[in-house]
């Protein structure tokens, strides 16, 4: 498989460094028959990176038909200096070059806030994709044809792979090796010792979101307040002076989800709370979250968390379980 790194001024210094690591280890672990040929490019001939360091990178028009590019985050956290940096004439640049590789057939791959770039080309339109999660907000806004869904980690739609935040850097290029061979992505994932990171959801700060909206924010309120109590839209969006329809389509577009899902979301929050910090029964704890039995609950934590109440309540349980069990691969 023949790799071309993009890398733009300003790359985010981590991302790409994990994605050379990732692939080279790939190959040093898969000896001399390594399945990766990786090429770092560049649409400017000198290329720095966020920390001022030089990348070396040959031209883009050099790298021919390659059967994959990935394109690293650059180092803008902000929504401010995104924009202006997505509005510069070399990420116009290279968005010419992404759609030409698409238009002959050539997958292409975008972590954290490389998932920006690509979509700045209209590529993503029509397709799913994930982002860096505190930039969903910016994401929906710029690009409203992409149906963006945050909570996962790594998205595949078509040619297209988007990954989530940051070090979701490293779980698309398993993704990618996992690809090629799932028996080497476990074994790279072991070397590099990563935990399987499925969705980025576990990571979201919901208040940092919240403050995008302040129709958003009330209903968070609003809804912590009656958590207990059987959820009604009506009443919510009653309390809050609003529609449901205008409650709902909000919600969407702060965070990505319908206000039903962020009073689960809520209210699984609220219990894992609990469970770590009282002595209440798993019934109890159901009825201050607002289910009706703790057959519910329990249910729920399994499915949303993959851990059930005796690892909530005992963090350490996994961990030793784990250690008497053996070590798992982190795609089985």
């Amino acid at each position: 498989m023949r790799i071309v790194v993009l890398a733009l001024n300003a790359v985010f210094d981590t991302g790409l460094a994990t994605v050379l690591d990732a692939f080279r280890t790939a190959g040093e672990l898969a000896g001399p028959h390594a399945p990766f040929e990786l090429t770092l490019a560049g649409v400017r001939a000198e290329v720095r990176s966020a920390q001022g360091l030089g990348v070396p990178v040959v031209p883009v028009e050099s790298c021919g038909v390659p059967d994959l590019v990935i394109v690293p985050a650059i180092g803008y956290k902000m929504p401010e200096p995104l924009a202006q940096a997505l509005a510069s004439e070399e990420v116009r640049d290279a968005g010419l070059a992404l759609r030409r590789w698409a238009e002959q057939g050539v997958r292409i791959a975008a972590p954290c806030i490389g998932a920006f770039v690509l979509a700045e080309t209209g590529l993503l339109d029509g397709h799913e994709a994930t982002c860096t999660w505190w930039l969903t907000p910016m994401f929906r806004e710029r690009h409203p044809h992409v149906g963006l869904d945050a909570r996962r980690m790594v998205v595949q739609s078509g040619q297209f792979v988007t990954a989530g935040a940051a070090l979701g850097h490293l779980d698309l290029a398993l993704w990618l090796i996992r690809q090629s061979s799932p028996e080497l992505a476990a074994l790279v994932a072991r070397y590099l010792i990563v935990d399987a990171r499925p969705s980025q959801s576990a990571y979201v700060i919901s208040d940092h979101l919240l403050h995008h909206d302040p129709l958003v924010a009330g209903f968070d309120r609003w809804a912590r307040e009656h958590l207990a109590k059987r959820f009604s839209l009506e009443a919510a969006a009653g309390a809050l002076a609003t529609s449901k329809r205008t409650l709902a389509r909000r919600m969407a577009d702060t965070l990505g989800k319908t206000p039903v899902e962020h009073v689960q979301d809520l209210r699984i929050e609220r219990a894992v709370h609990l469970l770590r910090t009282s002595d209440s029964s798993v019934e109890r704890i159901a009825e201050q979250v607002g289910y009706k039995d703790g057959v519910t609950l329990r249910s729920l934590l399994r499915k949303r968390l993959g851990k059930g109440v005796r690892e909530l309540r005992n963090p350490s349980f996994a961990h030793t379980t784990a250690i008497k069990n053996g070590p798992e691969g982190p795609f089985r």
